[in-house]
């Protein structure tokens, strides 16, 4: 189904009043490929989107959006282990909720985490001491210049911290159909974070592990029905020994976390709140008030606005701890998508 001209206010987080020129909801292989070959045919760019929770128009979009809307999950298991394969379309907390109702454990630290199963895999999303990689086993993905689907292991898929190789090398003319998830039947719980510190280790259960998530994240996030944003604006920032080193000894109650690599992660919350600068106003976007690692759309902003304001608080973090923060959400122009930091720099 195809509709032409129309808006993205609603079909983006941020509730920016966007347009595109061609809106098409897919949900088979071969609308995929109907889409993709048209805008070859027409030399128009094409950006395909979830729930456009992780994106911030800068301006109209000229070309086609393709709304993933392909659903389906098997499950299918051995002695010890559930396997489970998951369309691209489905929503991703749904399926953390789906999965415990079945009386499978292991997704429950990444509840209510917005979007699609798909941008699950672009973002490698992450929380509280678990990310998408560790429960991976692989990646369907559609080339749409040939129509042939191949399985990317989760070895190859060049996961990292908010990376993978569905940023960069099959970032454009690829389609992610499905993931495949490993989760093991002997649960065990990941309490690593403070924030669970009051749990049972011994004691504690999968479902309560998930309503604690669920009320964290509500507590600290703005509920984007409410107030236009994009969650986390900018990723937590990794720095050397060195730095680390030479920060902690002027802010000794800095949060940090080590790291296998040899570097140390900072809260780019806290150093965004450090520079005093929750509830800072540029035009129609701010800063929120309770958590400083999240843009608002305060008043009708535009793209731009938000953009100018993510650059003051870069530079200003930058001037005083000197760490350059990098932004998490993806950053789309007129003819497609942007490098953030050029775009910030």
């Amino acid at each position: 189904m195809s509709i032409e001209m129309v808006s993205l206010k609603y079909r983006n987080t941020f509730a920016l009043p966007v347009n595109v020129e061609h809106l098409a909801l897919v949900d088979k292989i071969e609308l995929m490929l109907q889409v993709w070959q048209q805008t070859q045919k027409y030399q128009m760019p094409l950006l395909v989107l979830g729930e456009g929770s992780n994106v911030l128009f800068l301006e109209d979009f000229a070309g086609t959006v393709m709304l993933n809307q392909f659903k389906g999950i098997d499950i299918r298991e051995d002695v010890n282990t559930w396997h489970l394969h998951i369309s691209s379309g489905e929503n991703w907390h749904d399926l953390v909720c789906y999965t415990l109702q079945a009386g499978i454990a292991g997704l429950e630290n990444l509840a209510l985490i917005p979007g699609l199963v798909g941008g699950a895999a672009v973002q490698n999303i992450g929380a509280y001491g678990i990310e998408l990689q560790n429960v991976c086993e692989y990646v369907d993905l559609l080339e749409l210049f040939t129509g042939a689907i191949n399985r990317i292991p989760v070895a190859d898929c060049g996961f990292g911290y908010r990376e993978s190789i569905f940023k960069h090398a099959f970032q454009n003319g690829y389609i992610i159909l499905a993931l495949g998830l490993c989760l093991s039947k002997k649960w065990r719980p990941m309490l690593e974070y403070e924030a669970f510190s009051h749990l049972d280790s011994a004691t504690v259960t999968p479902t309560q592990i998930f309503n604690f998530v669920c009320a964290k994240r509500k507590m600290n996030l703005p509920d984007p029905r409410k107030i236009g944003n994009a969650g986390s604006f900018f990723k937590n920032p990794l720095v050397s020994e060195k730095k680390y080193e030479s920060l902690i000894s002027q802010y000794p109650r800095m949060p940090h976390y080590p790291q296998l690599c040899g570097k140390f992660k900072l809260a780019a919350g806290w150093l965004i709140d450090q520079c005093e600068l929750k509830g800072y106003r540029l035009g129609g976007a701010a800063v929120h008030g309770q958590q400083a690692l999240v843009l608002v759309n305060a008043d009708n902003a535009t793209g731009q606005e938000i953009v100018a304001l993510a650059r003051h608080v870069r530079n200003t973090v930058a001037s005083k701890f000197d760490v350059w923060l990098e932004p998490e959400v993806r950053f789309i122009g007129v003819m497609g998508e942007l490098n953030g930091v050029e775009v910030l720099s």
